[in-house]
């Protein structure tokens, strides 16, 4: 990789970001909207002596998934349109190389998740009373590498999806399982072995358990730290596997 080749590539999405109301609409609004709707879900829901309330426990965990969601779609979508337009296949013309594209998106992206995560954990903590025993920029931390991971392994699915609606059923298949066996509905400890076992190779569920220490811990954890690298590494392989299956136009 070039770093200013990077960062001009940075910049360039990161523009092409700002100018999509309707994304930026998407990253910034709905998150927010998403957790006032939990916190009236659980209002009245009682909590027992010494325990953290339901909103207290979910909202945490959906401020780190909520990224993972958001920039794989957009970003799998976005790729996408790069091969369907020609427009990568001029981009490649020049002295930018497939990792100065990708991991481009990645920072790009990865920044946009912190700003999505800020402002989400900004209303959470400060308008909708969430209260973690760790700190909140812990939270925007973890989150912001869980969108990089987003990034990465949309990156990786546009590659195989010849339109956008393809694009959007690697979604079922990539990001629900994660969801499922992360440990959010049912703790990864009380799954049967061959579903933790399945649990264990799946990098949202490490974003998951960080993020549930950020809530139990008052200080960062060997084990939160440990999960974060994890995250990073799994993200950073997914965009080598992405640049060496890139193709230059779908069809």
């Amino acid at each position: 990789m070039n770093p200013r080749i990077l960062a001009v590539t940075t910049g360039r999405i990161l523009r092409q970001l700002r100018h999509d109301r309707r994304t930026v609409a998407l990253l910034v609004v709905v998150p927010t909207a998403l957790l006032t709707l939990l916190y009236f879900m659980y209002a009245d829901q009682p909590t027992p002596p010494g325990q953290p309330s339901f909103f207290d426990r979910v909202a945490l965990v959906m401020l780190g998934i909520f990224p993972f969601i958001i920039m794989f779609l957009v970003t799998s979508i976005a790729m996408l349109r790069e091969r369907t337009t020609g427009t990568l296949e001029r981009l490649l013309t020049t002295p930018l190389g497939r990792l100065d594209l990708l991991f481009g998106y990645g920072v790009a992206f990865g920044l946009a998740g912190a700003a999505q995560a800020a402002v989400a954990s900004a209303a959470a903590y400060g308008l909708l009373g969430l209260d973690t025993a760790g700190s909140a920029w812990l939270v925007v931390l973890i989150a912001a590498v869980n969108a990089v991971l987003a990034v990465a392994l949309g990156l990786l699915c546009s590659a195989f999806a010849r339109t956008e609606f393809q694009a959007v059923q690697f979604m079922p298949v990539v990001v629900l399982p994660q969801l499922l066996l992360c440990g959010l509905f049912v703790p990864r400890g009380q799954m049967a072995g061959w579903l933790q076992a399945v649990s264990d190779v799946l990098p949202l569920s490490y974003a998951v358990e960080a993020l549930q220490q950020v809530g139990a811990h008052a200080e960062p954890t060997g084990t939160m730290w440990r999960d974060v690298a994890v995250v990073a590494g799994a993200a950073v392989v997914a965009l080598v596997l992405a640049a060496a299956t890139l193709r230059r136009r779908s069809g």
